[in-house]
């Protein structure tokens, strides 16, 4: 396994470099519209889109398993349309102004213009898929989104109840956040197989990775890493959402200093209350609990991979659980 200071996105993605060029292409054309504004949009999101991490996990996928196709490339559009079509929801209800930096659609055009938006973009899935026949790809992600809405929504229930549990929190990461990676990885294998004991261990590697990443997300809050990311720190406890980190460190105290630290949450933290409950969960091994959890998916998720055949891309698949991993180091 590479020595995790040497691993980067750039030397990840060199078995499928060429291959993330003419999906740029290929997701552009995807979104091609007739309207002026529709257009305008569409260039602004893809400017705007960063990391390009699920595609990526598309390719490799599917390259693990024989080799990219173009059903590749449109299953790596319908992931990417869905994740950007999700963040611009998600802005309207968050009310964010700054997406990775740069401001919001919302923002920008208000939020009637960016739910229309995301409505688009979901409908460019649902007509893309009808037209190539890629109804096993419509199914996947149709599934994805309604796993992504319920995880969203019973996180906001147990937000305003602030009674979760450590089942209840990575049931809800499963649905809002890894399913996607999830989805990703499955749709790389079935664009180049049929055989459902590959898909089905490529679907568990990308939930373990989903999984990493979110806990790693819900760590770098309580860092103050998250500013670089161009996140807010500490907007989980304005948001009253009880995290892994949070989760662990109750786990070291007795139920009446746990019950403080979440009344202070519920009332609606002050300033300074945000700085006292991020010093207690580090004091009280929050972190290095998260870290722990989250160390033994990863090495679950290599373990997935165990059925292939040594090659660059199932190496770069390796290597991107660890990427993932140190997110929060």
């Amino acid at each position: 396994m590479t020595k995790k200071d040497t691993i980067t996105l750039e030397s990840i993605r060199k078995p499928v470099a060429k291959e993330l060029v003419t999906f740029d292409q290929v997701l552009r054309d995807s979104l091609r519209s007739s309207i002026p504004l529709v257009r305008l949009l569409e260039r602004y999101l893809v400017r705007q889109q960063g990391k390009r991490v699920r595609p990526l996990l598309v390719l490799l996928s599917a390259k693990l398993c024989g080799g990219i196709t173009e059903r590749t490339f449109r299953g790596a559009s319908f992931i990417e349309i869905l994740h950007i079509a999700t963040l611009i929801h998600d802005d309207v209800v968050d009310d964010a102004d700054l997406r990775r930096g740069a401001a919001s659609i919302n923002a920008i055009w208000k939020n009637k213009v960016a739910v229309l938006m995301g409505d688009y973009l979901l409908s460019r899935i649902l007509l893309l898929a009808l037209h190539n026949q890629d109804i096993d790809f419509l199914e996947t992600t149709s599934i994805v989104g309604k796993q992504m809405t319920e995880g969203e929504l019973l996180q906001v229930q147990k937000s305003r109840q602030l009674n979760t549990d450590e089942e209840t929190y990575f049931e809800i990461i499963s649905g809002k956040t890894a399913e996607l990676f999830a989805a990703c990885a499955k749709i790389g294998a079935a664009s180049a197989t049929s055989d459902p004991a590959v898909q089905i261990a490529l679907y568990e590697y990308g939930k373990k990775i989903g999984i990493i990443f979110q806990i790693s997300d819900d760590i770098l809050d309580y860092t103050g890493h998250r500013s670089i990311m161009g996140k807010p720190i500490a907007a989980d406890i304005k948001e009253k959402k009880v995290t892994l980190p949070l989760i662990g460190a109750l786990k070291n105290v007795d139920s009446a200093t746990g019950k403080k630290i979440i009344l202070k949450i519920k009332n609606g933290a002050s300033p300074r209350d945000i700085q006292q409950i991020v010093k207690f969960v580090h004091q009280n091994n929050g972190i290095a609990y998260s870290l722990q959890k989250a160390e033994s998916i990863a090495q679950e998720a290599i373990e997935h991979l165990a059925i292939f055949e040594d090659s660059p891309a199932k190496q770069s698949l390796i290597d991107f659980v660890t990427y993932v991993l140190n997110r929060s180091n």
